[in-house]
């Protein structure tokens, strides 16, 4: 069978599944998402076996840590996973939820009901774990998805499509609503990218070329998630304390995944107390650091910092690398952040209210947080539940993407006879 016809294949079965999956009951979603993650805890070794398999081969190819990083599935994370989906469970169910009913002159009722987007068509590199938070956000939102995956996590993705489309089919579900495209074959991207008649919407999960190269070439609407060049600005007066704690988890606490801090902006009357002791333990840390000519001239050179270019202010780098930049006052701080920023995830440190509002209202981020790590940018962690990716553009969702944000509403009207005159 050619690229074209398996992937055209894929597209037909999810689109019957799509029509189908609206009328399942909440129990009936929920039943389903149970028996996956019981899946899950039943069939560990096989996908360690698997995950070990793709593991192998990444590091043979030399790819880097933080990549691995991402890659790497153990039992902890397997069962975080299968803990993901009984959360999803506990989430109230979006589908047929009728939203802000209001009465016409003429008596009619209406209203907005959400629905379902239809078919989502998931695109992501070497984020295995990210398979099964689509699978189960998916199905509880009424979607049906296909899952293109990264040709370093085949293996992983694929007897994780197995098991969980396996739980499906004893759940009685439409075996399309999840499906994984069973090659690394470039070609089933772009094929996938023109079904404009079956699929809804694609969402792209990974590094900034694959998204660009996706938007580039998709005929279906996309949710853009370019990359996370996030920002901590201490303010003056802040606590330096709980400043040093925040920004170095921020930072060190997974430095591979997009929500990390890449660069630390430091108002100038906190930077000479503030950056001589955080700069040390950023070092302790393993942290590369990139500084402007004022941090280098309250720090001094030397190992682990160098002068900062142009381009380090929009480097996203995935690793323990991280820019500084000391910064006249919060405009400076702000004015930073609104050129160099992908408007996803930045906070503030301070204790004054007045400039914490100030920076809420200035930073369009899709999170903006006061006193709090940049690593809080996450669907579970603000209480979503799993999510299916980050979105820095703010159509039609803004932020972490939850149940809400994979569906859509509709009107309804009831009336009792009415005629338009």
């Amino acid at each position: 069978m050619s690229i074209q016809k398996m992937v055209l294949e894929l597209a037909e079965k999810a689109k019957a599944a799509a029509h189908t999956l609206p009328l399942l009951s909440t129990g009936q979603k929920n039943h389903c998402l149970l028996a996956m993650a019981e899946a899950l805890g039943k069939k560990t070794k096989i996908i360690l076996r698997e995950n070990k398999k793709d593991l192998t081969l990444a590091e043979q190819a030399g790819l880097p840590r933080a990549f691995l990083d991402r890659l790497q599935l153990t039992e902890k994370t397997l069962a975080e996973m299968a803990q993901g989906l009984r959360e999803v469970v506990q989430l109230p169910d979006p589908v047929g939820e009728v939203t802000g009913l209001w009465l016409r002159p003429n008596g009619l009722q209406v209203g907005r009901m959400r629905i379902p987007l239809g078919v989502i068509g998931f695109i992501y590199e070497a984020r295995p774990n990210v398979t099964v938070d689509a699978a189960g956000l998916c199905l509880k939102s009424g979607n049906a998805v296909i899952l293109k995956g990264g040709s370093e996590a085949l293996q992983s993705n694929r007897i994780l499509g197995q098991i969980l489309q396996e739980a499906l089919i004893r759940a009685e579900v439409h075996p399309g609503a999840l499906q994984v495209v069973p090659t690394t074959d470039r070609e089933a991207t772009t094929e996938l990218l023109k079904l404009e008649e079956y699929i809804d919407l694609i969402i792209p999960r990974g590094g900034e070329g694959l998204i660009r190269t996706v938007t580039a070439q998709s005929r279906i609407p996309v949710l853009k998630h370019y990359k996370g060049v996030c920002h901590i600005f201490v303010d003056q007066g802040a606590d330096l304390t709980l400043a040093e704690n925040v920004s170095l988890n921020a930072k060190v606490q997974r430095p591979g995944v997009c929500n990390a801090m890449e660069t630390l902006l430091v108002h100038r009357q906190a930077a000479p107390k503030f950056l001589p002791k955080m700069i040390k333990r950023f070092r302790e840390a393993g942290v590369e650091i990139r500084g402007c000519p004022a941090t280098l001239k309250i720090v001094g050179g030397g190992k682990g910092i160098i002068p900062a270019r142009e381009a380090d202010w929009y480097e996203e780098y995935l690793d323990l690398i991280l820019a500084v930049r000391v910064v006249k006052d919060l405009d400076e701080a702000v004015r930073h952040i609104q050129r160099y920023g992908s408007q996803h995830t930045e906070a503030i440190i301070t204790q004054d209210y007045t400039r914490a509002r100030q920076f809420l209202q200035a930073v369009n981020s899709s999170v903006v947080l006061v006193n709090a790590s940049t690593r809080f940018n996450d669907g579970n962690q603000l209480g979503l539940g799993a999510e299916i990716g980050i979105s820095t553009s703010k159509l039609h969702a803004f932020g972490p993407m939850g149940l809400n944000e994979l569906t859509t509403t509709k009107f309804i009207v009831f009336g009792q006879g009415q005629i338009r005159s």
